[in-house]
């Protein structure tokens, strides 16, 4: 499979492969803000090998070379509101970009316009994927939602962060606003009634925030909940470099998502 690097015209960044034919399947993600952490990283970690459709991974806004500070420390520094200044914005922007890329990338890479559709993203970027799904799974057609070691949400992993930060975040009604917007246990009902099939692929050792909130969401019984034992959060090694071996973490997500996408979209 041959990967084409760019940026669509409106400045989102992509990580992109083209099916044999046309009227494959599309599927579209979103990477990690941990390893993976970039289109072309998650393609490297996640290339979904076997699975003939067109791949289409975005990056996230606020991230990679849209990132605003150099490292971690420097955002965790800046004084920045977490909440309301970034993961807010982010999630917000990249559900505003998604229509708009998912058009101009379909022409790119030659998919036909009845080509069934799917979204995939980890943690961050399967908040950001959740949120597609709930929005667009209608008007687009999205016939299944992968969510790896999800972000789903926010208030739970902000809170974790305590120990990083000079003082615990303190909430306000906005940034309250924002992680109401982005807890998708309580908008389970949302993800059910978007009428596509649901798969969670979470790491048996993946952080508290993370897996206990997956836990809360398989008990709605809403989709799918796959664990992988040894995995972790990050699904690509630090420190990050897209010529190194992918993890065995990795492996076996490429292949649970490979296998579940091929069943369902063959439908």
């Amino acid at each position: 499979m041959t990967w084409m690097h760019g940026t669509t015209s409106a400045g989102v960044p992509y990580t992109a492969r083209s099916a044999t034919h046309p009227e494959a399947p599309i599927v579209v993600g979103w990477h990690l803000l941990d390893p993976p952490s970039t289109p072309a990283a998650l393609a490297a970690a996640l290339p979904l090998d076997g699975l003939d459709a067109h791949v289409i991974y975005l990056g996230l806004p606020l991230s990679g070379e849209r990132a605003p500070y150099a490292d971690f420390e420097e955002f965790l520094t800046s004084g920045i509101d977490m909440v309301t200044e970034y993961f807010g914005p982010m999630h917000e922007q990249a559900l505003e970009e998604f229509p708009a890329a998912l058009a101009e990338l379909r022409g790119v890479l030659g998919a036909s316009d009845a080509s069934a559709l799917a979204v995939l993203g980890g943690s961050a970027g399967a908040s950001v994927t959740a949120e597609v799904f709930a929005t667009h799974a209608a008007s687009h057609g999205i016939a299944a939602c992968v969510l790896m070691n999800p972000l789903l949400r926010l208030r739970p992993m902000i809170d974790a962060m305590a120990e990083f930060l000079p003082e615990p975040y303190a909430w306000t009604p906005e940034s309250d606003a924002v992680a109401a917007r982005m807890d998708f246990v309580a908008r389970a009902g949302e993800l059910a009634a978007a009428g596509g099939s649901l798969l969670i692929i979470e790491g048996a050792d993946d952080e508290p925030p993370f897996i206990d909130t997956t836990r809360e969401f398989e008990r709605l019984g809403i989709g799918e909940v796959r664990y992988v034992d040894g995995v972790a959060h990050a699904l690509a090694a630090w420190p990050e470099d897209a010529a190194a071996e992918r993890t065995d973490g990795a492996k076996a997500y490429d292949v649970i998502a490979v296998e579940w996408l091929a069943a369902i979209l063959a439908d």
